[in-house]
């Protein structure tokens, strides 16, 4: 039920993404979404993609600092406070969100979320039939 992301860690500093993005251009890893949150020092590019295990061996070969997690992938119809009707689901279980971020593909949107209370939010996940999206899924979809 959940997926693998990512999280590759760099530093706020011309040609760091760049490295990234052709060390998984060379391996033929296709990106499907990313988000890149920042501070002042560094950066942390989150991405969902093809071959995650993969594209952490090929980083972690580079001398790229990468984790591995689980996310939620949820798809939601395309339309109007879906993400905020399927978010108050989840925190009316008392279950908080870490972070999220969303993007449409092939006309439906898609809600990626991580939470400290993973088993929880399975939990709540199955009990509503939420429309979670298994990883061998997702590539699908692009």
């Amino acid at each position: 039920m959940t997926i693998n992301q990512l999280s590759i860690f760099i530093e706020n500093r011309s040609g760091t993404l760049v490295k990234v993005l052709e060390i998984l251009k060379q391996a033929k890893i296709q990106i499907v979404a990313s988000t890149i949150a920042d501070t002042a020092d560094y950066g942390i590019y989150r991405l969902i993609c093809s071959e995650p295990s993969r594209a952490y061996e090929e980083l972690k070969k580079a001398g790229v600092a990468v984790a591995l997690s689980d996310v939620f992938a949820l798809e939601l119809d395309n339309h109007p406070g879906c993400a905020a009707e399927v978010v108050k689901i989840i925190s009316d279980a008392g279950i908080g969100i870490t972070y999220m971020y969303t993007f449409l593909l092939n006309g439906k949107g898609i809600l990626i979320f991580r939470t400290d209370s993973t088993d929880d939010a399975r939990n709540v996940i199955t009990r509503n039939n939420l429309p979670f999206i298994a990883e061998s899924n997702l590539v699908e979809l692009v």
